[in-house]
């Protein structure tokens, strides 16, 4: 290949890698800016998703009494920019196309709430399958299908421009910058070692990016106890086999450690908790360090921090909360599949009384609903809401709305008979006056 050629083909791929779409041309059937009518559903969304109460509390400076009950909201919470846009173009695509079929290929969010709101919009959220050809059988020429936020394969994509239907991609921002650097890992021949739930949608579409490049591979890892099983083969503790027999799952197809952990890059799943990618980033380093030298690292580790800014927003406005002290209780509001909310209930729980809750729905009187990360299913707790002055805060994940934050603290409000129109400027929570300001609070130990 001739280098105007070359260039050329550079040039398409990066301008395509900007829309989330590694195609080629496709016309007018790709949309990924909305259609111009925010103006139209702006005002839907703001009855729909926003909420007296919490800018009620905001007002307040995010903190508000009544009843004996204080309540603290986090400074960072809820809905962020990407998840904003996506619901937004959704609602948008509804309205452009009110006679045709839309489709989303999988949750356009991990929120209850919202993937509700959208079916009773005549939506529907096309089942689970790694099969493009299962996934999208019901979709046909003409019909629309949303891209969720998280983005979606290749194959997924190669197979719906086929079909000739209309896309509509919400693809975070965030997510396409992993994907750009996933393609400068493979591009230069270093494997991609992905952060991640191997089988979440975003990981998924993340480990296919690595694909289109001749010889890319990838592994993706849970946790650090995963990644410590590849530092012992890349130290030569374990063979190669024995490795493969925990990730034959989570690794691209005839994926060889011998010959494909030679040179890593680090990318990750954007809603990881920081932490923890700190942790994995830094036992891989060691690993490749002692294999093969100070003087072989850099051409054999690459690492970019690729966890998206309202992720650790998030996490860091918890992190602040939990070093102030002075809480009784964390309720963490999010879907159960979010791994986002699951990094704040984690973050949480070793050290203040957590009730995770994926919808107000969950607070029931005097019995709450709840789920503990890493079990099945919920637990209900009876008389969870203390007599007396109890001092609660409030998180939620970033594809939570303010309505569902705002709708649980009314329901807890309830319980004493109170509303929200009755919250007044507290005092301040006293520094360190509970048992949680006691523990030591580093961005870098949660695992």
């Amino acid at each position: 290949m001739s280098k105007v050629s070359a260039d050329m083909r550079e040039s398409k791929f990066w301008a395509n890698l900007q829309t989330g779409l590694y195609l080629g041309d496709v016309g007018q059937t790709y949309f990924q800016k909305g259609f111009g009518l925010k103006s139209e559903v702006g005002p839907v969304l703001a009855r729909t998703y926003q909420s007296t109460t919490v800018e009620r509390l905001k007002t307040f400076g995010y903190e508000a009494s009544a009843g004996g009950i204080h309540f603290k909201l986090a400074r960072e919470f809820g809905f962020c920019y990407g998840v904003d846009r996506a619901v937004d173009y959704a609602y948008q695509t509804r309205r452009q196309f009110p006679d045709r079929r839309v489709f989303l290929s999988g949750e356009i969010i991990h929120n209850p709430d919202v993937n509700q709101r959208l079916r009773d919009m005549g939506i529907q959220i096309l089942s689970e399958s790694k099969d493009p050809v299962e996934r999208f059988e019901e979709v046909t020429a003409g019909d629309v299908v949303i891209l969720p936020a998280f983005g979606v394969s290749v194959p997924e994509l190669k197979h719906l421009s086929s079909k000739q239907c209309v896309m509509v991609d919400t693809t975070c921002g965030s997510v396409l910058n992993v994907w750009k650097k996933v393609h400068y890992y493979a591009k230069d021949g270093y494997t991609v070692i992905i952060h991640g739930k191997h089988y979440h949608e975003e990981t998924r579409a993340t480990a296919s990016q690595a694909l289109t490049h001749d010889g890319g591979h990838y592994l993706c890892v849970r946790d650090v106890a995963e990644t410590e099983l590849v530092c012992n083969f890349i130290r030569g503790n374990i063979s190669g086999a024995e490795l493969m027999t925990h990730f034959a799952d989570a690794a691209s197809p005839n994926f060889d450690p011998d010959l494909h952990l030679q040179k890593i890059g680090l990318a990750n799943q954007t809603t990881m908790l920081m932490s923890e990618t700190l942790k994995v980033q830094e036992t891989l380093r060691k690993a490749m360090l002692d294999r093969h030298g100070a003087d072989g690292l850099e051409s054999r580790f690459r690492a970019f921090d690729t966890i998206c800014s309202a992720t650790q927003e998030r996490q860091d406005a918890v992190l602040d909360m939990l070093k102030d002290g002075g809480l009784d209780v964390m309720i963490v509001i999010g879907g159960y599949n979010s791994s986002n909310t699951q990094a704040l209930a984690r973050m949480c729980a070793p050290r203040v009384t957590t009730y995770y809750i994926d919808s107000p729905g969950c607070v029931e009187g005097a019995t709450i609903r709840h789920h503990i990360v890493g079990t099945a299913g919920e637990q209900t707790t009876d008389g969870w809401l203390a007599d007396g002055p109890v001092r609660i805060g409030v998180t939620a994940g970033a594809s939570t709305p303010d309505s569902v934050v705002g709708e649980t603290i009314e329901r807890i409000l309830a319980m004493r008979g109170l509303t929200a129109a009755e919250l007044t400027q507290p005092v301040q929570i006293a520094q360190g006056s509970s048992t949680v300001a006691t523990a030591l609070v580093d961005k870098t130990s949660y695992a």
